[in-house]
């Protein structure tokens, strides 16, 4: 592996040599021989989530099998701001396909940083045109299930667990 270049770090963003974009999940151990495995999911499509290897995800491209690939690494790492667009020099193509909401990249980010004021914001932006695809992601991560039958009441359902969050936080610090 490539000395020079960090361990991935779950939440960061990185794209992958053929343009597609993923965030790291977290770094895994393989259960018999110990090997680190980076689990990222795809931001794009279906969001699937992958393993791989740490060592072949730090790889450089195979110049013989993909001599024109653009990129040195097979992944590398990119920071996405919150219009979604990302802030290296690679922007002939969008960073993912259409369908992933800024909004929701903002709410990520600020659930990250335990931003509850920030992440209610990033909800209300995102609930007029929110999907079940994308509540199903929200409740993925916050670990949650909500019980509303449409989009709106499910986010109305998230907006009352980030309440009670903002408000567990805030008296336990007391």
């Amino acid at each position: 592996m490539n000395q020079e270049r960090s361990i991935p770090v779950p939440g960061e963003f990185y794209r992958h040599f053929k343009n597609k974009m993923y965030q790291i999940v977290t770094i895994a151990y393989h259960s018999e021989t110990g090997e680190k495995m980076v689990v990222y999911q795809a931001l794009y499509g279906d969001f699937k989530v992958w393993v791989r290897p740490l060592e072949s995800f730090m790889e450089e491209v195979d110049r013989e099998k993909y001599p024109k690939a653009s990129q040195k690494f097979r992944f590398e790492k990119v920071k996405v701001n919150t219009d979604g667009e990302t802030s290296d020099k690679k922007k002939e193509e969008p960073p993912w396909k259409p369908g992933v909401d800024a909004c929701l990249l903002d709410f990520f980010d600020a659930m990250d940083e335990k931003k509850y004021d920030r992440m209610l914001e990033a909800l209300q932006r995102l609930s007029s045109k929110a999907t079940r695809k994308e509540v199903d992601n929200i409740c993925t991560v916050l670990d949650i299930q909500v019980s509303g039958e449409n989009v709106s009441e499910q986010i109305a359902d998230i907006r009352r667990h980030i309440l009670m969050l903002k408000k567990f936080d805030g008296e336990r610090l007391r």
